[in-house]
């Protein structure tokens, strides 16, 4: 059984994650509970988590270093999952320098602590938005990232730099995941399947932006979470990965997809274009699937149908 330390335990993909790990690991849990929405939401999460004996939340910040490593002299960590962060491209435009303390500078802390304490494997939640406006699709690892349109994806491409920093300066296994539009059970609620869900069932009118064209390679959050666990296990020495469904719905075909799930059709109101906002994410898949055996199988009628049994069990 080894010990897996999972920053940002609390939130959407932290506490599914949590609970798969719990098969058969032990998990200290960190997450800050910060306001960027209800933090009972994030208690919420860890409601499955905490009846067991195998796991730890600890309240902290991941730019308080000292208090860190607090953490890793108190426990014997084996391997890292580091999902937190401040998350969001809008607010990352209207609050550049939180973005940058939070994801860069935590994740620096975070990679120091991982080298002093011998840790055996890093995981980085990366994100598509890193690719901005690439026109080629799908995206691969390997294309360049010359087309960043916000704060947030910025501090995500940082964060993979300092990873590769420390992989290259004291040898430590690392992977980077971008993830790619996770949806699914405990959605944050500033994300398109919580507002959408929410106002059509509410007979409230939903913020179109654009021409319903813009399209997301939406990923179901059981899919994302074997692609971590699989990351975990094989201890690649440095790469950086997609996870990601490998399919494009548009904008249109997401909001025809919770009208015919919650059988109610949805009152639009049309909006320009938004600021930050990509066209397109669409992930290449093939690195994922040779490497970490990948093969997400939720597509997105049955995601948004599993995703409304859990909203309206809320």
């Amino acid at each position: 059984m080894e010990t897996i330390l999972v920053t940002g335990a609390a939130g959407f993909i932290g506490s599914n994650l949590t609970e798969e790990l719990l098969k058969n690991n032990k998990v200290i849990g960190i997450d800050d509970f910060n306001d960027y929405y209800d933090p009972k939401r994030k208690e919420k999460n860890l409601e499955q988590a905490k009846t067991h004996d195998n796991f730890t939340i600890i309240q902290v910040d991941i730019r308080d270093k000292t208090s860190l490593q607090d953490i890793f002299s108190q426990h014997k960590i084996d391997k890292i999952v580091h999902l937190a962060a401040r998350a969001g491209v809008r607010p990352s435009i209207a609050n550049p320098d939180l973005y940058q303390e939070v994801n860069v500078q935590g994740t620096r802390n975070l990679l120091e602590c991982a080298t002093e304490f011998k840790v055996k494997t890093f995981i980085f939640g990366s994100s598509s938005s890193v690719y901005g406006t690439n026109e080629k699709t799908p995206f691969n690892e390997e294309d360049e990232l010359n087309n960043i349109i916000s704060p947030y994806a910025q501090t995500k491409k940082d964060g993979e730099e300092l990873c590769k920093e420390f992989h290259n300066q004291h040898n430590l296994n690392i992977t980077c995941l971008r993830f790619f539009t996770v949806y699914g059970p405990r959605g944050r609620p500033d994300m398109a399947p919580y507002i959408f869900t929410t106002k059509i069932l509410t007979n409230q009118p939903i913020d179109k932006y654009g021409d319903g064209s813009s399209q997301r390679d939406y990923t179901y959050v059981a899919d994302i979470v074997q692609g971590i666990v699989a990351a975990l296990e094989k201890n690649l020495e440095f790469e950086i990965i997609n996870l990601a469904r490998g399919k494009t719905i548009t904008l249109n075909q997401f909001i025809e997809t919770i009208e015919n799930v919650t059988e109610k059709k949805a009152i639009i109101n049309q909006m320009d274009k938004q600021e930050g906002d990509v066209p397109i994410t669409f992930g290449d898949i093939t690195k994922a699937k040779s490497l970490l055996n990948y093969q997400p199988s939720t597509d997105l009628q049955e995601g948004i149908k599993n995703f409304m049994e859990w909203y309206q069990n809320e």
